[in-house]
């Protein structure tokens, strides 16, 4: 990491890069954003394709209690991992199992659970604001990817890392099961095992994702990039393809303008920004294209 760091330094020196490069804390962001990048936007196209959508966001907000049980159980302020990940992994297990044998409707029962949530989040975030700075709090919320340690970036690589090794071989069967349930258990695909393995996924890159995007938004990356890519794929390798490449630019983007530009605003919220602009404008190029379409 340190050679990366030095060698973008340098860079910055002869004046081949931007003076900004010349700071190690953000060659530490860029560096997270894309390792995050391409996992969240691969990830995505299958939380669309499945329409998790509010179970990315209920787990996102999980991490809020999370973060705040792993601080009153005396976990480091800085990095409550051990509170952070078994309560978010126990939350998407629960909800999910819950989902599987209850007949009440998908979108009413994750919004039960994002309730809950965020009432036992808040509830400690009290107990927790008298302990430490309200600014690492904001950091929970709203992510801080220029606060991205060594330590981060090597939590967050094997993370993926691990993400990886379980969604390449398994993409297609898991896809086919959100697709067509029957056809998949005709072909002998496991589809409960398949469907838990991907919460498990998701949770994780959720986790891992917190610091640099925040609690609140990092459902919202994990949708937009997909969301955006559907708008003008014609096919599901280049959904992935193009959904990975949106999210990773959004990351990189969202990452360096606020500091460049000496912006005031949270690297999360900027990293949200850019996604939502690139969909706006794939929205218009497609309203433009049909209108005219028509008119031919």
């Amino acid at each position: 990491m340190q050679s990366i760091r030095d060698g973008a330094a340098y860079a910055a020196e002869q004046g081949w890069l931007s003076e900004s490069f010349s700071y190690g804390f953000l060659i530490n962001a860029l560096l997270a954003a894309l390792i995050l990048g391409p996992i969240l936007g691969g990830l995505g196209t299958l939380v669309i394709a499945k329409r998790l959508a509010f179970f990315s966001e209920a787990v996102g907000h999980g991490a809020l209690t999370g973060i705040a049980l792993g601080i009153l159980l005396g976990e480091p302020v800085q990095s409550p991992l051990i509170g952070l990940f078994t309560f978010c992994m126990v939350f998407a297990l629960l909800l999910h199992f819950v989902r599987s044998r209850t007949q009440v409707p998908y979108d009413t029962l994750v919004g039960v659970f994002l309730a809950l949530a965020l009432a036992v989040g808040a509830a400690m975030l009290t107990f927790v604001a008298r302990k430490v700075n309200v600014h690492i709090l904001e950091n929970v919320l709203f992510g801080s990817i220029l606060t991205v340690t060594d330590q981060d970036l090597w939590l967050l690589l094997i993370s993926c890392v691990v993400i990886l090794a379980c969604l390449l071989p398994t993409f297609n069967r898991i896809l086919l099961s959100s697709i067509s349930p029957d056809i998949a258990k005709v072909r002998g695909v496991p589809a409960t095992f398949f469907d838990y393995l991907f919460v498990i996924m998701i949770t994780l890159i959720t986790i891992a994702a917190v610091k640099m995007i925040g609690a609140v938004l990092v459902g919202a990356l994990l949708l937009i990039p997909g969301a955006t890519a559907r708008l003008f794929t014609p096919n599901m390798s280049s959904f992935v393809r193009w959904s990975a490449v949106l999210a990773t630019v959004s990351c990189l983007l969202g990452t360096w303008l606020p500091m460049e530009l000496k912006l005031p605003v949270p690297s999360g919220a900027a990293i949200i920004m850019v996604s939502a602009t690139f969909f706006l404008i794939a929205c218009l190029y497609q309203i433009i294209f049909k209108e005219r379409r028509r008119a031919v």
